[in-house]
């Protein structure tokens, strides 16, 4: 599907392909994104099952030199619906954006130098009046607070920033980055996209507090180690009275955390919400994608279906209301895996929703293990949310 706009000659589209040759996948994708036409810059989102060199190929036979990045996922979005086990290519192109690409590699060695390596490429971009950065992660890499602390200090507070981390169908293993025909892991990769017309960013959540607060007697940096001075793995599987499966088994443990995230109180009223990825079940600690400081008032979230979907409605008018009015050329979001696991069949309701209320434009995305909005301040790493760019 296709967004333009013949002002500027600026384009928006997406293609998708589920095709089990990695190599087919990549070229069916690229072709029906680019529809013969030469682009700024490509996208990518695709499911770590494919030979990830091979469907990069694939895609770059078709875009010849058209800067990539792109990343593997937990889920696929596009126009036409969610998906698992496929390939999503966005693309946009025309006189009215220019486009820069960065990357930092070895990102758990230097977290917040990751980020201010692969959020230099900015300094690259032709100069526009409306400007942000995408930014594509390793969430398994650390707290990846660090990384958006790193890139918000080249930025400064004038440009935003967008993305999420790298999934791999819930294994939690090892997530890939892409940059151009290079597969790369423990990486950030980046585009600047300078634009003639506004984008718009919109982040929400959903989830709401669960019983009374706990206080974090005891943490490390993204690992929890104690609940009001209890071990905080078994303060959480009491609390939520979590079934016998998860109490013993990694696995079972992590698609319940899925759905039963921490909220951090902030002075804001907001909570921040981390996502829980794994449990110890020696030390008895939990661990997170992000930072939990010690001494936060903390509490125990839920959602359903309703205040999801609420959500989405929400991130997306926040994200068409700096275009004024305008229709965009199409929308590119980051969904927390753990909403999806509560929507269940209802996914597909949320994409139709997100393409309905921007107008029916061209959506594309993926369902990650962290998500990245600044639009102010030095924070912006978030979980389990929504985020949305609209490109006006």
């Amino acid at each position: 599907m296709d967004g333009s706009d013949s002002r500027s000659s600026r384009w928006f589209s997406v293609g998708s392909s589920r095709a089990s040759d990695s190599h087919l996948a990549g070229a069916e994708a690229a072709d029906a994104a680019l529809e013969g036409r030469a682009a700024k810059l490509l996208i990518v989102f695709a499911s770590d099952r494919y030979e990830l060199p091979s469907l990069l190929d694939g895609i770059c036979e078709q875009a010849d030199d058209t800067p990539l990045i792109g990343c593997s996922t937990a889920g696929e979005i596009a126009t036409s619906g969610p998906g698992d086990a496929g390939a999503v290519v966005v693309a946009l192109g025309g006189d009215g954006f220019s486009v820069a690409t960065g990357r930092a590699t070895d990102a758990s060695a230097d977290l917040r130098g990751a980020g201010e390596r692969a959020a230099a490429c900015i300094g690259e971009l032709e100069e526009r009046r409306h400007r942000a950065l995408v930014m594509l992660t390793d969430g398994l890499a650390g707290n990846q607070q660090d990384i958006v602390r790193g890139a918000h200090g080249v930025l400064g507070a004038g440009v935003p920033l967008v993305g999420g981390c790298a999934g791999d169908d819930l294994k939690m293993s090892r997530t890939f980055q892409f940059d151009g025909r290079e597969v790369l892991t423990d990486a950030v990769v980046t585009a600047a996209i300078g634009s003639d017309a506004p984008l718009g960013i919109g982040v929400r959540h959903g989830w709401r507090r669960v019983g009374e607060p706990v206080l974090v007697t005891r943490s490390e940096g993204n690992r929890i180690f104690e609940l009001d001075e209890q071990p905080a793995l078994d303060v959480y599987l009491e609390r939520l009275d979590a079934p016998a499966a998860a109490r013993t088994d990694a696995n079972e443990f992590t698609r319940f955390a899925l759905t039963h995230p921490l909220g951090i109180g902030r002075r804001s009223g907001e909570d921040q919400v981390r996502f829980i990825g794994g449990a110890d079940f020696e030390d008895r600690s939990l661990a997170c994608i992000a930072e939990v400081p010690p001494a936060a008032m903390a509490w125990f979230m839920e959602g359903d279906r309703d205040s999801v979907l609420e959500a989405t409605d929400a991130a997306c008018s926040d994200a068409l209301m700096p275009l004024d009015g305008n229709p965009p050329l199409g929308m590119i979001v980051f969904d927390c895996i753990a909403r999806r696991g509560v929507l269940g069949e209802g996914i597909e309701e949320e994409i139709r929703r997100l393409s309905s209320v921007a107008g029916r434009v061209p959506v594309a995305g993926f369902y990650t293990y962290g998500e990245i909005a600044r639009t102010h301040g030095a924070g912006g790493f978030h979980n389990q949310t929504l985020v949305a760019l609209a490109l006006g």
